[in-house]
């Protein structure tokens, strides 16, 4: 069974209530990058974008789920619907259309884009997938390749003729990067000799492009131990010589069978088993690995978004189920004769509906707040502006990343709850769903890793600065809400909940000065919780806002608003106040599962 064809992927609606009445992304168009630009040209996109998702990319998800790529003869053959559809995707100018004109891109803000990539990703996201990462693999080369290649490399993934991936992982090290083993030994020809292997590489092989160019982490003979060791290379399955392409010695070495993504395959590869595999430096040698944060950031961002759009599509396919299937009556209503009543009138679907539709708007509203503040941070009219808006994307990053993949599988777990014995059921799409969320929190740094991330660098960047510009940002949509007639008491709440969360950071950052870094870190996922809740309160507050000068202004849209009013209303009100909660169990340094010894399991 596929999706009906009235499966929005997301709300039109909202999308334009998020970039034009929340965020003020027409404003961007003042910048010099963006001055090309209007609405009108962002309406374009999005509407392209809007069509291909739905009318293309969206019958093509359940057929990609049921028959994952095939390893046969040492290759990876995906789905045949790929090599239509991957052409069809490149043509709508996705790969670089938030780069320069001189690099064959639109020069979109990444704000107009992200809103616009999450129908994609809501439609089929393995076939996204493969967009997502040769864009952020060529955008590595764009920033740090020398101009072979560029010529060589780059030009060819922008045009669609080749993709690309991030090859960090190892099977001894995982997330651990310092303990990368991938060897580069400097040839003669300026290349180097790259021996190693490769695993959970997305996209890593496939039937519909002529070559994949995998950007790998290895590390120079002679090099340090650790990070600092690390340089990033260009890698391609067959690289070019004398006019022609040739095997470079890239050999997939298995495939992983994954519980959801199942159309974007993941292997393991093995470098230079015939010692002849080449590679070519990207950038400065021992600096690979802050080079690859450009692309992981970039990638943290897609994942943050795949879990929305996730969530989003499975959302919109409870709603319709809720307000079509009847079943049962009020309790109240106790004669069995009257029909029965669709399940949009009991209660507590209700309440399954309006979490998943906080968690889903919310985190929407989140990636688009860290989007806008990528834009800034790039092209912001002065060395300031830029400066702070890095630092607030920066801060945004590992929630924007987590908070849709984690609450977005307890809204995805929603949505087959209110299928009920049908969810449950492989015939209807939340069962699949489900299992695709699930990946986002693993993907691109797990919750764990955000968590820690965010509690020992993020929010101590530059001596508290993240932090302080996230406080005004959230006081000024306090203001804001005031001045639009928000109930005061949703802005005071904030307000009480952001100082607690000030009080509390400064406090575990002094223990870590100190030298308790375990004190400090040992409560990391407790505290990203915490600030997820905050922030995306922040962004339902900003909702409530825009909500209320809408109805302010009259005219058509009253029901859209109200529903925006009611669902902050929930976000403040049941989950807000666990923030206090958090705040003293952070504090309290409870240590029941740090003191737990391994034998006492």
């Amino acid at each position: 069974m596929t999706a009906p064809a009235s499966n929005p992927l997301l709300s039109d609606r909202d999308v334009d209530f998020q970039l034009y009445e929340v965020l003020d992304t027409e404003s961007l168009c003042k910048l010099p990058a963006f001055a090309d630009h209007s609405r009108e040209t962002f309406t374009l996109f999005l509407d392209s974008t809007r069509r291909f998702a739905r009318d293309v990319l969206l019958p093509t998800y359940r057929l990609m789920d049921a028959e994952p790529p095939a390893f046969r003869d040492g290759r990876i053959h995906v789905h045949p619907l790929m090599r239509k559809l991957y052409p069809q995707l490149v043509e709508l100018g996705l790969l670089s259309a938030t780069h320069p004109v001189e690099v064959g891109g639109q020069q979109l803000p990444i704000t107009v884009y992200s809103l616009a990539s999450a129908y994609l990703m809501a439609a089929n996201l393995s076939a996204y997938g493969f967009v997502g990462l040769t864009s952020g693999a060529a955008h590595l080369i764009e920033a740090f390749g020398s101009p072979w290649l560029k010529d060589e490399f780059m030009a060819r993934m922008y045009r669609g003729e080749w993709t690309g991936t991030m090859a960090l992982t190892e099977p001894q090290a995982g997330s651990s990067l310092a303990d990368v083993r991938t060897r580069a030994t400097p040839a003669e020809d300026g290349s180097y000799r790259i021996t190693g292997s490769k695993i959970f590489i997305s996209g890593g092989d496939h039937d519909f492009t002529e070559n994949v160019v995998h950007l790998t982490l290895a590390r120079i003979e002679g090099a340090p131990a650790g990070t600092r060791g690390l340089s990033l290379f260009a890698v391609p399955a067959r690289r070019p010589e004398g006019g022609r392409l040739v095997d470079n010695d890239v050999r997939v070495a298995g495939a992983i069978h994954k519980i959801g993504w199942k159309g974007l395959p993941s292997l393991a590869l093995n470098y230079g088993e015939g010692g002849d595999c080449r590679g070519w430096l990207v950038g400065e040698a021992g600096k690979g690995l802050a080079h690859m944060f450009q692309m992981m950031n970039e990638a943290r961002i897609m994942v943050g978004l795949n879990g929305v759009a996730t969530a989003s599509v499975a959302y919109h396919e409870a709603l319709a189920y809720a307000q079509n299937r009847p079943q049962g009556r009020p309790a109240w209503e106790k004669d069995a004769a009257r029909p029965q009543r669709p399940i949009i009138e009991h209660a507590d679907v209700r309440r399954m509906l309006l979490r998943q539709k906080a968690i889903v708007e919310g985190g929407l509203s989140l990636l688009a707040m860290a989007s806008f503040q990528a834009d800034v941070a790039a092209h912001g009219k002065t060395e300031e502006e830029r400066r702070r808006a890095g630092l607030l994307l920066d801060l945004l990053t590992p929630l924007a990343k987590t908070f849709p993949a984690e609450k977005g599988f307890e809204a995805n777990a929603l949505a087959v709850q209110v299928h009920g014995g049908y969810g449950y059921s492989s015939e209807y799409l939340p069962e699949a769903y489900l299992r695709d969320q699930k990946l986002n929190s693993i993907h691109e740094g797990t919750t764990g890793i955000q968590g820690l991330d965010l509690l020992g660098r993020k929010v101590m960047a530059a001596g508290g600065e993240a932090m302080r510009a996230f406080a005004e940002e959230a006081g000024a949509t306090v203001e804001r809400a005031r001045r639009a007639g928000v109930d005061p008491a949703w802005g005071e709440a904030l307000g009480r909940a952001l100082q607690e969360v000030v009080e509390l950071t400064m406090e575990l950052g002094a223990a870590g000065m100190a030298g308790e870094v375990e004190r400090m870190l040992r409560h990391s996922a407790d505290y990203m919780e915490l600030f997820s809740v905050l922030a995306v309160a922040w962004r339902w507050l900003a909702q409530a806002a825009a909500a209320r000068e809408g109805l302010a202004r009259g005219g058509e849209g009253r029901d859209f608003y109200e529903g925006k009013l009611a669902a902050a209303q929930y976000w403040l009100h049941t989950e807000l106040p666990r923030v206090r909660h958090l705040v003293a169990l952070c504090r309290s340094g409870e240590d029941s599962y740090t003191r737990m010894r391994p034998e006492w399991f």
